[in-house]
């Protein structure tokens, strides 16, 4: 296992970089205000993904404990008529480890679990969430962009993560943290053509107080 930090340009916030699921528990550090896991989607999984129909990409939005998302995971597959196979297979997996490693991070009984289908300048505005944290891995498309920022205005740097690479991001529930001015948007991609699968990620400790 390996983790390191780097710190971003102008600013003593450090972002972690991991290259295991089991090394993100160092989010935990009070200089490191989001972690990315270092990897590559593999090569057949990533020619799979950039050349479906956009219409049969997984989509949905949902609240449960992580023992049934998989189970739910094949049900939205299913439901947007996503192709059997390997790569699927793969996906499928994939987005169930990432949920494992998360909610023991986060101490979550329970995940909302959200897969979007994004065309638009969807969230183009610089943030940080109002929850305890966030998961983000975009599996096709340009992956989610971040910098920091203390004054109200955008990041003077930013940088975007690698399309497969999940970055967990802190929001401003999280507790006993030092304000990071660490802020993430969605890359603005309207007119272009693109079309982004993200994977969203949040804990939720009692689903009767989201509904």
């Amino acid at each position: 296992m390996s983790f390191v930090t780097k710190t971003l340009k102008g600013s003593a916030i450090d972002v972690g970089s991991a290259d295991v699921p089991a090394s993100l528990d160092d989010l935990l550090w009070p200089e490191c205000g989001a972690a990315i896991l270092r990897r590559q989607t593999p090569k057949n999984i990533h020619t799979w993904l950039d050349g479906l129909n956009p219409e049969v990409l997984p989509r949905g939005r949902v609240i449960l404990p992580l023992e049934k998302l998989a189970q739910t995971v094949g049900h939205l597959c299913d439901m947007s008529g996503l192709p059997a196979g390997p790569e699927r297979d793969w996906l499928e997996k994939d987005i169930v480890s990432l949920a494992a490693s998360f909610s023991g991070l986060a101490g979550a009984k329970f995940l909302r679990l959200r897969l979007d289908v994004v065309t638009t300048n969807a969230c183009r505005k610089f943030h940080i969430d109002a929850i305890k944290a966030r998961l983000v891995c975009t599996y096709r498309g340009t992956g989610t962009q971040y910098g920091i920022s203390t004054d109200g205005t955008d990041p003077k740097h930013v940088f975007t993560v690698q399309t497969g690479s999940p970055i967990l991001l802190r929001g401003t529930l999280w507790p006993q943290q030092r304000p990071s001015g660490m802020l993430h948007r969605s890359p603005p991609i309207e007119g272009t053509g693109e079309t982004r699968l993200v994977l969203v990620l949040d804990p939720v400790d009692d689903p009767d107080e989201e509904i």
